[in-house]
């Protein structure tokens, strides 16, 4: 049994997903026809519900990476393949406090919700009102709005936080921001940064060098993906290759 409210992904015979909060009283109308969401309450995950026109739908429960493939953007997002690696350095763990700057479209700030859990919280700073909007909204298609503390403030006066276990900063210039966010963060706390340019890298690391950061680490992460076809297997014609260099480091204060 699937309970009303439970976050759920229904899959179309062609492949179609769509993604949203199960409410008992609402329909899902799709090319294929209409489905009465009460029917899938009756249901387990893995199960097919059929549209008013007989096409069956696969019933899924999403995962993080689903959900990030489905993110609305106006902005650029971070990849899975760069957040994965990103919550690893940073240490994210349940009822965890992070700090992050430059929303953007909510993939990483979503990323860190879901980490988080219930009793944690992310600290999201943007300064574009459409883009707060914009983040919320995608968090709240997915159950993960009240996790998420946001300000809309100039991060060059300071974040007003401290003891913050761990930070993300994903703004244009975060060289002017190195200082404030060791302020922020508490002592031996793991801070990251996204940039796609590597004079950008070097103009950060300059900076680091004068601050209460050390053990600065510089990388980018390749996905290469292959045809899953036993007789022919070979790498896709296409792949999400450069996205961003990632740089993390600790603060010692």
């Amino acid at each position: 049994m699937i309970p009303s409210g439970e976050l759920i992904q229904l899959v179309s015979p062609k492949g179609k997903r769509y993604t949203m909060i199960l409410n008992a009283e609402e329909e899902l109308h799709t090319h294929d026809g209409l489905i009465p969401l009460a029917r899938i309450c009756d249901m387990d995950f893995g199960q097919a519900v059929a549209t008013h026109l007989g096409r069956e739908y696969l019933v899924l429960k999403p995962t993080l990476y689903d959900l990030l493939k489905n993110v609305q953007r106006k902005t650029q997002i971070i990849y899975p393949k760069d957040i994965g690696y990103i919550l690893l350095k940073l240490g994210i763990v349940p009822g965890g406090e992070v700090l992050e700057a430059g929303s953007g479209s909510g993939s990483l700030t979503m990323a860190l919700a879901w980490y988080s859990g219930p009793q944690g919280c992310v600290h999201s700073f943007e300064r574009r009102e459409e883009f707060v909007d914009l983040c919320a909204r995608n968090l709240e298609r997915v159950g993960l709005r009240d996790r998420v503390s946001f300000y809309s403030r100039d991060i060059g006066e300071g974040f007003g936080l401290s003891d913050i276990p761990a930070g993300f900063i994903d703004v244009r210039t975060p060289w002017d921001y190195v200082d404030q966010l060791g302020r922020a963060l508490q002592n031996g706390a793991p801070a990251g940064f996204l940039l796609p340019t590597m004079n950008q890298v070097e103009r950060l690391l300059r900076a680091l060098e004068d601050s209460c950061f050390t053990d600065p680490e510089v990388l980018e992460i390749l996905v290469r993906p292959y045809k899953p076809v036993a007789d022919r297997l070979r790498p896709e014609d296409r792949m999400v290759a450069h996205t961003g260099y990632l740089i993390f480091c600790r603060v010692m204060k």
